[in-house]
Protein backbone atom coordinates (compact mmCIF):
# COMPACT_ATOMS: atom_id res chain seq x y z
CA UNK A 1 0.00 0.00 0.00
CA UNK A 2 1.33 3.42 -0.95
CA UNK A 3 0.50 6.26 1.46
CA UNK A 4 0.79 9.92 0.48
CA UNK A 5 2.50 12.06 3.10
CA UNK A 6 2.80 15.79 3.67
CA UNK A 7 5.68 16.73 5.98
CA UNK A 8 5.41 20.42 6.81
CA UNK A 9 7.16 22.88 9.09
CA UNK A 10 4.90 25.75 10.18
CA UNK A 11 5.39 28.67 12.60
CA UNK A 12 4.06 27.88 16.08
CA UNK A 13 1.83 30.35 17.92
CA UNK A 14 4.23 30.44 20.88
CA UNK A 15 7.23 31.07 18.62
CA UNK A 16 9.56 28.66 16.91
CA UNK A 17 8.10 26.11 14.56
CA UNK A 18 6.13 22.88 14.56
CA UNK A 19 6.71 19.95 12.25
CA UNK A 20 3.72 17.90 11.29
CA UNK A 21 2.88 14.90 9.16
CA UNK A 22 -0.38 14.36 7.31
CA UNK A 23 -1.05 10.85 6.01
CA UNK A 24 -3.54 10.03 3.25
CA UNK A 25 -4.72 6.85 4.95
CA UNK A 26 -7.37 5.18 7.09
CA UNK A 27 -7.43 1.80 8.77
CA UNK A 28 -9.42 -0.85 6.91
CA UNK A 29 -12.00 -1.04 9.72
CA UNK A 30 -12.15 2.72 10.30
CA UNK A 31 -12.48 2.31 14.07
CA UNK A 32 -10.84 4.81 16.43
CA UNK A 33 -8.61 2.10 17.88
CA UNK A 34 -7.40 0.87 14.50
CA UNK A 35 -6.94 4.44 13.19
CA UNK A 36 -4.88 5.27 16.29
CA UNK A 37 -2.73 2.18 15.74
CA UNK A 38 -2.20 3.02 12.06
CA UNK A 39 -1.35 6.64 12.86
CA UNK A 40 1.21 5.54 15.47
CA UNK A 41 2.80 3.07 13.03
CA UNK A 42 3.04 5.61 10.20
CA UNK A 43 4.40 8.30 12.52
CA UNK A 44 7.09 5.92 13.81
CA UNK A 45 8.10 5.05 10.23
CA UNK A 46 8.50 8.71 9.31
CA UNK A 47 10.53 9.39 12.46
CA UNK A 48 12.70 6.35 11.68
CA UNK A 49 13.52 8.10 8.39
CA UNK A 50 14.88 11.01 10.44
CA UNK A 51 12.01 13.40 9.86
CA UNK A 52 10.93 15.42 12.86
CA UNK A 53 7.23 15.04 13.65
CA UNK A 54 5.64 16.94 16.53
CA UNK A 55 2.02 16.20 15.54
CA UNK A 56 0.41 13.92 12.98
CA UNK A 57 -2.99 13.07 11.48
CA UNK A 58 -4.67 10.70 9.10
CA UNK A 59 -6.89 12.21 6.44
CA UNK A 60 -9.45 10.37 4.34
CA UNK A 61 -12.82 10.70 2.63
CA UNK A 62 -15.88 9.29 4.39
CA UNK A 63 -19.43 9.75 3.15
CA UNK A 64 -18.18 12.38 0.69
CA UNK A 65 -16.52 14.47 3.41
CA UNK A 66 -12.88 14.99 4.23
CA UNK A 67 -12.13 13.58 7.69
CA UNK A 68 -9.15 14.07 9.98
CA UNK A 69 -8.00 11.79 12.79
CA UNK A 70 -5.10 12.54 15.10
CA UNK A 71 -3.61 15.30 17.23
CA UNK A 72 -6.43 17.73 18.06
CA UNK A 73 -4.51 21.00 17.47
CA UNK A 74 -3.42 19.77 14.04
CA UNK A 75 -6.94 18.57 13.19
CA UNK A 76 -8.26 22.05 14.07
CA UNK A 77 -5.51 23.75 12.04
CA UNK A 78 -6.15 21.60 8.96
CA UNK A 79 -9.93 22.02 9.31
CA UNK A 80 -9.44 25.79 9.06
CA UNK A 81 -6.63 25.86 6.49
CA UNK A 82 -7.10 22.77 4.32
CA UNK A 83 -4.70 20.05 3.30
CA UNK A 84 -1.09 20.79 2.39
CA UNK A 85 0.40 19.32 -0.78
CA UNK A 86 1.76 15.81 -0.60
CA UNK A 87 5.54 15.97 -0.30
CA UNK A 88 6.50 12.29 0.01
CA UNK A 89 5.07 8.79 0.09
CA UNK A 90 5.52 5.65 2.16
CA UNK A 91 5.23 2.08 0.98
CA UNK A 92 3.49 0.29 3.81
Amino acid sequence: MRVNLAHVQHPAQAGGSINFAVFDARSSSGTRTDNATLLAQLTMRVRANRLRVDQSVLTYMQDGRLQFFGDKPLVEFLSRNGLPRWTNHLDA
